[in-house]
């Protein structure tokens, strides 16, 4: 019996591979549509176009085989804002991503397989469903990790960035010309945040409205601090307040959560450190004062 399963899963995972290879080698596209693409391409950017092309066979694969851990729509838009925020923005990365997690839901098992064939059916099976939980939603696990730590980084030089926006505003400068202003000065201290303000930076110079450029910002980072940024901007616009004063109000208390969140993170340090010692520090005590104690007590009665 499970010589047969193993048989079955290889020729699945064959299958598979082979049908990637196969749309990898003979893509849907026709040669006059890569004649065309070729001919529209500047000089300079031939290998850039071959080496995308390839690049949409290997999404296809993704894609296809993605296409069996896909959900609804609700939840694959989740997912997609979920991977921009963890600093993933190809078109492709969901198809990619369930293509990862079903990839790895196969071939987990497969690897187990040889280790537990010896097993009793429960055990076996047991094993080998949870080398496919692992499989399949290990990558949701490592990704959300990306997520807090993109997260952290941002946070970290996002009140700095305030303070260099005020200073900016107040010198004269337009919101849009600060924008530009901090994405260039916090590209040595916080490459991240940089770089977001420079897509904000792109957008509103092709048209798009600050504040919905605003709002992708807050969409590709998810930060409170800046969804409230994206609200204080939007109401100055509206009612015509100074934007220079609305965004020292908001640095200010920007600093005033990041100095409560340093605190919250010091008054935990106690309670860590009281179990560590319970754990390690206390019996490594107990046994160098009460060891010699007791080796006496043991030779003691042991002469009697």
């Amino acid at each position: 019996m499970v010589i047969f399963a193993i048989i079955a899963l290889v020729t699945l995972v064959v299958a598979l591979l082979s049908y990637g290879a196969y749309i990898i080698f003979n893509p849907s596209r026709t040669a006059s549509d890569r004649l065309t693409d070729l001919g529209k391409a500047p000089k300079g950017e031939v290998q850039s176009f071959v080496l995308d092309h390839q690049a949409e066979g290997l999404d296809a694969v993704a894609g296809t085989i993605g296409k069996f851990g896909a959900g609804d729509v609700e939840q694959q838009s989740k997912m997609r804002v979920f991977l921009i925020q963890a600093g993933f923005k190809h078109k492709h990365a969901l198809e990619i991503l369930n293509g990862v997690k079903v990839t790895l839901a196969i071939c987990l098992p497969m690897m187990v397989a040889p280790i537990v064939a010896g097993m009793t059916l429960p055990k076996m099976g047991g094993l080998t469903l949870l080398a496919a939980c692992i499989g399949y939603y290990g990558p949701g696990v490592y990704l959300t990790n990306l997520v807090n730590k993109r997260q952290s980084l941002l946070l970290k030089s996002f009140p700095d960035s305030l303070d260099l926006l005020v200073s900016s505003v107040e010198a004269g400068l337009g919101i849009d010309a600060a924008f530009r202003r901090v994405a260039k000065e916090m590209e040595g201290s916080g490459p991240e945040l940089a770089a977001e303000y420079q897509l904000v930076n792109h957008e509103i110079g092709a048209g798009v409205a600050r504040v919905n450029a605003m709002q992708h910002l807050f969409e590709r980072t998810g930060l409170a601090e800046i969804r409230s940024l994206v609200n204080m901007l939007s109401q100055a616009e509206r009612f015509g307040t100074s934007i220079a004063k609305s965004l020292r109000v908001h640095a200010t208390a920007t600093r005033e959560k990041r100095m409560a969140r340093a605190e919250a993170k010091a008054a935990e340090v106690s309670p860590k450190l009281t179990v560590i010692m319970i754990l390690f520090l206390l019996p490594v005590l107990m046994s160098v004062l009460i060891g010699p104690a007791a080796i006496n007590v043991h030779k003691m009665f042991s002469g009697q």
